[in-house]
């Protein structure tokens, strides 16, 4: 694998394994994370799986999943 980058085309990410939330919708817009080797991170758009991926450390997904459990983001859903 290349040097990743945030933006790069997720095609560009391979060997990696892309997973989807059991509760993402059946017309299949949902978000998918895959781990890299390195430990971070990158994120994609499942309707795009060609277009951008953005990456992330783990400390930063680790911020995001705990402020996520606490409610953090709930306003972001009304």
């Amino acid at each position: 694998m290349n040097h990743t980058y945030n933006g790069m085309p997720a095609h560009d990410l391979i060997d990696v394994s892309w997973r989807k939330s059991r509760w993402s919708n059946s017309t299949g817009n949902c978000v998918e994370l895959a781990k890299l080797p390195d430990g971070s991170v990158a994120v994609r758009n499942s309707r795009f799986p060609q277009g951008p991926a953005l990456i992330y450390t783990r400390e930063e997904m680790r911020a995001l999943v705990l402020g996520v459990k606490d409610g953090e983001f709930d306003s972001l859903l009304v």
